[in-house]
């Protein structure tokens, strides 16, 4: 990776603290809504461009884009099946282009109208068409805090956690884009001092703070991606919440993991924030010890990213900030992930969503989910002034947000935000 920081500003104003600035341009899928097809968008600021019409005037004319109309699709699926040459020469085409001494979109104001959508002015889509999902186990102080709560006096971790990426699959139709509401799921739940399970609305509904990324060029059925390759079949990272209904999952988990727990909604933020923006922010991850198999030894690097979880309820004024973390504290990288995922020779698509699982940093400020805040329910957290809170409850709004800092700038990835809603009326029979 290693790319130079774009250091000349954009003709476009963007504020100091904006996590869109021309080092970042995040990919997404707009319509403008006065109407409109979808396609693809480049965000600057408060703006969005719109690479449709760039390309259709003959700015992307390199090699790898030439006579593509990729952007004037309704997913970024064709864009990101072309692979980090194409993503490479899209971004330093469009970085020079909206450059403050570049006069080519700066000077014609017929073009800029038609190239530049103010964000007020449209409206935002899941940026691809996803075929499938899946979610990691990722984090080393997350599987912990979960081993003690529920396996107390055993070791928390399971014997296999340090071997491999643990993660299952995932339900691709109900990721959901930042800003659609999350109805609270019903489902069978065992009370502690009953019996026989009944059905009712989840009472212990939950966050979980992840990142996920998007697979680029897939590989042929039968075929792993070697760890060394991983990389090049990345196209970027979103914010993640994947929501977790956590007295359903305590009792159909066994033997086989989350289902009806877990199918009910993933919230994903808009725009997709690529490697080469990331690149100025990668660091070492944690050590991994015992060291992996080969095929999952690599420079073990990750990025600096900081995260942030707020609450809302509707009594409240304004979000109340509930944790604090960073990417960092992923024990296994996406590149591990990936290599993982695909070592049976399984094929991963362009446009296939591989999530972190919930992140924890290792003080409880930096605890990734509710479960671990209120520790099982029985330490309940301040939320603002006047409120607490052991899990969810009904018009509640969590927001995540997450960026990189840089000398002078931000790269950042926006958020992702859900707001809880009651459960549907009862299940006839």
């Amino acid at each position: 990776m290693g790319e130079q920081v774009h250091t000349q500003p954009s003709f476009i104003a963007v504020d100091a603290g904006s996590h869109f600035p021309l080092q970042n341009l995040p990919w997404g899928v707009f319509n403008r809504k006065a109407g409109g097809r979808r396609r693809v968008g480049v965000r600057i600021g408060e703006w969005v461009v719109d690479m449709a019409v760039l390309q259709a005037r003959g700015f992307f004319n390199g090699p790898c884009l030439q006579d593509t109309a990729v952007f004037d699709k309704p997913a970024l699926n064709d864009f990101m099946a072309l692979g980090r040459p194409a993503w490479q020469e899209a971004r330093a085409a469009l970085q020079a282009l909206l450059a403050a001494d570049t006069p080519t979109l700066r000077d014609d104001a017929e073009l800029r109208t038609r190239v530049l959508h103010p964000l007020s002015e449209v409206t935002m889509h899941l940026p691809t068409v996803i075929g499938d999902y899946t979610d990691f186990y990722s984090s080393e102080y997350h599987a912990a805090n979960v081993g003690q709560m529920f396996r107390p006096g055993d070791d928390p971790l399971p014997a296999n956690w340090k071997h491999l990426p643990v993660g299952y699959h995932g339900r691709a139709s109900s990721v959901v884009i930042s800003g659609t509401q999350v109805v609270r799921p019903w489902g069978q739940v065992l009370d502690a001092d009953e019996s026989q399970p009944c059905l009712l609305p989840s009472a212990e509904l939950d966050f979980e703070l992840e990142v996920g990324f998007f697979v680029g060029p897939g590989n042929v059925l039968g075929q792993p991606i070697p760890i060394g390759q991983a990389e090049d079949h990345i196209f970027g990272l979103v914010l993640v919440n994947d929501w977790s209904a956590r007295d359903i999952q305590r009792w159909e988990y066994r033997p086989l993991g989350p289902f009806l727990a877990k199918n009910f909604a993933t919230s994903i933020s808009p725009w997709v924030v690529t490697l080469e923006a990331l690149a100025p922010f990668r660091i070492p991850g944690p050590a991994q010890n015992p060291a992996p198999l080969p095929y999952l030894q690599t420079a073990n690097i990750t990025y600096d990213i900081q995260l942030e979880v707020a609450l809302q309820s509707p009594t409240m004024a304004a979000p109340h900030v509930i944790c604090y973390t960073n990417y960092r504290h992923l024990y296994w990288n996406a590149a591990q992930q990936l290599a993982h995922h695909t070592l049976t020779g399984c094929n991963v698509r362009p446009g296939d969503l591989l999530a972190s699982g919930t992140i924890s940093g290792p003080a409880p400020g930096m605890f990734g989910s509710l479960l671990e805040l209120a520790w099982r329910g029985t330490k309940p957290i301040s939320v603002g002034q006047h409120e607490t809170r052991t899990f969810l409850k009904d018009g509640d709004t969590v927001t995540i947000s997450g960026w990189c800092q840089g000398a002078g700038y931000c790269v950042g990835f926006g958020q992702v935000e859900g707001k809880i809603v009651p459960a549907q009326a009862a299940i006839k029979e």
